[in-house]
């Protein structure tokens, strides 16, 4: 026994050496669900009935955490609004809403079901998570029964919130978020929480943060989880309806998760006639797996493995003051031929590129942005112009954006500059964009013919420039560097 003990003492240090290296790396999955949707109704369902529909969707789900955990998945992300759909009446919702404990009470629903009032939704969740070894992220409603002692209870009597919750692989809940930045008619049938809530969690692979869809476009919780609390990962349970040309979801989540550092896990509901798809796994360095299809109705499961601590990588991207070449050199040109055009409700400021190679300047209040391209042909009925917006959004939320883009119009008229675009025909040689920004919260985007992103293909560097790195592969749809002015908004 004794000659035995170096033996077993090193295969104890192998064993060590190998889990510390396991937990360098995590299996991350996302699925892109085809939500079922509750039937039209003016008064609400009975308890039964919304349980009911709720099932039908977690029994699709379920088999996709199934099979997640079957790929070796350590954690899974499904979308918003992905266990009862969405455009609800305050009173229509109710039914579905369970009330949600703080984390802290140290719960597993699947194990202990009646410890609290009922939830058959959560109880259903954590056997998942338990039964296949795995992370769950999902988004549910919570309620809250309030007294008018509050002077912020609604006349029901509760607080309604749409809600995240997290799982872990033992089925005890870990998380509970409550979206602080509700979209538009979300605040029909639901309340914003007092406060916006930073809500974080350790894994044996990493730091793990969580918000909601629209929350992505604002400092609280995004950037507080990122900058502040310095989460490894993001969990983005989302119903994203695209917004060509710079904020269809795979382009913008995957631009977010560089210009921010992080990785980030985003699933989206799928819904074509919404618009609604594109889903994926986001790294630092750009897209390790994405989904975009508007051509079918099927959910889809993403699986693929990242870095559980990014900063710590040697490949980590360097920081980048990105204002820093764009202040240093001279206008490009003399903006002879500037002109107006609408790009998602915002005035962009436009100049057209009318020759295959050059360098051009195109300015709007503080900001300037250059461009220096080379196309590889020119396209007798393809235009592209280099546009800059700096101002106040203000359609569907307010906040303050500067934005540099090189651009395909829609057809040869100017007018057309800045309509949705999914396909071009024109490739590039190079290009090499780059702005006066006043903030330093800015997204690198590049979009290919057919919303397809370029992962490897291009690169920010340490003043600024986002250029690429090869010739592109597939036609241009835009180049664009989306800056977020938190402070001014």
């Amino acid at each position: 026994m004794l000659a035995l003990q170096p033996l077993a003492q090193a295969v104890v240090a192998a064993l060590l050496v190998l889990q510390a290296a396991a937990s360098e790396r995590f299996t991350a999955a996302v699925y892109e669900h085809a939500v079922i949707l509750p039937p039209a109704a003016i008064q609400p369902p009975s308890a039964e009935d919304a349980l009911a529909l709720m099932d039908k969707n977690m029994d699709v789900l379920e088999r996709a955490i199934q099979e997640a955990a079957r790929q070796g998945a350590h954690i899974i992300v499904t979308p918003e609004d992905g266990i009862y759909g969405w455009r609800f009446t305050r009173e229509n919702i109710y039914p579905y809403l369970e009330d949600i404990p703080d984390p802290e009470v140290n719960w597993i629903p699947c194990t202990d079901p009646k410890r609290f009032a009922p939830a058959p939704v959560l109880e259903r969740l954590s056997c998942m998570a338990r039964n296949n070894s795995i992370y769950v992220a999902a988004n549910v409603g919570d309620k809250k029964l309030c007294n008018s002692s509050d002077p912020g209870c609604p006349s029901d009597g509760r607080y309604q919130y749409n809600t995240d919750v997290v799982f872990d692989s033992e089925g005890k809940l870990v998380a509970r978020y409550h979206k602080y930045n509700l979209f538009m008619l979300e605040t029909i049938p639901f309340n914003i929480p007092k406060e916006p809530e930073a809500v974080t969690f350790e894994t044996p692979f990493g730091k793990f943060g969580i918000f909601t869809c629209f929350d992505i476009l604002f400092h609280d919780p995004a950037v507080v989880l990122v900058n502040e609390l310095q989460v490894d990962t993001v969990l983005f349970p989302t119903a994203w309806m695209n917004v060509l040309p710079f904020l269809t979801a795979v382009e913008f989540h995957s631009a977010w998760a560089m210009g921010m550092g992080v990785n980030l896990l985003s699933a989206n509901t799928h819904n074509i006639s919404m618009e609604m798809t594109g889903s994926g796994i986001y790294a630092p360095d750009g897209a390790r797996t994405y989904y975009y299809n508007m051509k079918t109705e099927d959910g889809h499961l993403l699986v693929t493995e990242l870095s559980s601590h990014p900063r710590l990588s040697p490949a980590y991207p360097s920081a980048i003051n990105w204002s820093s070449y764009a202040s240093s050199v001279k206008r490009f040109s003399a903006n002879d031929h500037d002109f107006s055009g609408l790009i998602f409700h915002d005035m962009f400021t436009f100049t057209e590129l009318t020759k295959s190679e050059g360098n051009f300047t195109v300015c709007q209040k503080d900001l300037c942005c250059h461009l220096s391209y080379k196309m590889a042909g020119t396209q007798e009925d393809e235009v592209y112009v280099l546009g800059a917006f700096d101002g106040l959004h203000v359609v569907e939320g307010q906040y303050y954006l500067q934005i540099c883009t090189l651009l395909k119009c829609k057809s040869t008229e100017q007018k057309s500059c800045g309509e949705p675009v999914e396909t071009a025909q024109t490739k590039f040689d190079m290009f090499s964009l780059s702005g006066t920004f006043g903030t330093n919260y800015v997204f690198p985007e590049v979009l290919y013919s057919g919303v397809q992103l370029a992962p490897g293909e291009f690169e920010v560097l340490s003043d600024g420039r986002l250029i690429s790195k090869i010739a592109p592969t597939k036609p241009v749809v835009t180049v664009t560097l989306f800056g977020r002015w938190y402070e001014k908004d």
